[in-house]
């Protein structure tokens, strides 16, 4: 399994607490990257949204290829373009052209892409490299990747990677756990996101209806149910991996400290588990 998570480009991931202690700063995120990378994370999302639908359209947020650009240069694990390339297209042509650095991917980085229209489906099984899908259960992704996989099989493609977006809240007890759970997902009306979730819910193309409890927080990551005790959350991880899943995005909130803990109290023991099997 690899682990990701979602950079806070909108200063947090839920719709019912103002101030989660991530501002939306390039301080906050360079502090996050450069950590992250240190403790076992492998990559980071940078979402490209040009309005904040997490905090209200008047919150701050950071723009995705300037942040993304500025990360590369203060970070040792960002996968960069190669040396000399050549390229014939319908647009443009160029032959023995230099880029520095070079990637740590060949002979390209990994094409990630979402979606869950049947047009969605059909281009990401054809030209892209990894399908990452919003949070939900083992019993539910499964079925999900045996149809792309099915898809990339038709077309002769070789296998794809899998991620799942998941809202992780790790705790010493599952008592403690459910405590946190409940607190972050009591939208009432009035809050930030809330006057966004008709709209939002009667322009989106998704499999199965979403509550106001999903739309708590951003991507459906409570579904993917990683809320618990370590070891709970280890033993689902290691479902959602039995299924086909090789990378989780994770979100957290504050997102430092509880990136931390999940990756000194959990990590390790599916790493163990692994190692046994």
């Amino acid at each position: 399994m690899r682990y990701g998570y979602w950079l806070p480009v909108f200063g947090g991931w839920l719709r019912n607490v103002p101030d989660e202690g991530m501002s939306a700063t390039w301080e906050y995120v360079k502090k996050l990257a450069q950590r992250s990378e240190q403790i076992g994370y492998d990559i980071t999302l940078i979402a490209e949204l040009f309005m904040n639908d997490i905090k209200g359209i008047d919150a701050d947020s950071l723009e995705a290829w300037s942040t993304a650009a500025a990360l590369a240069a203060v970070t040792e694990k960002v996968e960069l373009m190669e040396s000399r390339f050549g390229h014939a297209g319908n647009h443009y042509k160029v032959e023995e052209t230099i880029l520095e650095p070079k990637p740590t991917r060949r002979p390209r980085p990994t094409i990630y892409a979402g979606g869950e229209s049947p047009a969605a489906k059909e281009l990401i099984s054809r030209a892209c490299d990894a399908y990452v899908m919003h949070g939900d259960p083992p019993e539910r992704v499964a079925p999900k990747i045996a149809d792309m996989r099915s898809r990339r099989d038709k077309l002769g493609l070789g296998p794809m990677l899998y991620g799942v977006a998941a809202y992780a809240i790790v705790r010493d007890t599952e008592a403690e756990a459910r405590e946190e759970l409940k607190r972050i997902t009591n939208v009432q009306p009035g809050s930030p996101g809330y006057g966004n979730y008709q709209d939002w819910i009667s322009h989106t193309a998704l499999e199965q209806q979403v509550s106001l409890e999903d739309y708590s927080v951003s991507n459906r990551g409570l579904r993917a149910g990683l809320v618990g005790t370590p070891e709970q959350v280890a033993d689902r991880i290691r479902e959602l991996e039995s299924v086909g899943v090789d990378l989780l995005l994770l979100q957290f909130s504050p997102q430092l400290e509880e990136m931390e803990r999940f990756a000194e109290s959990v990590m390790p023991l599916v790493g163990a588990a692994a190692v046994t099997a």
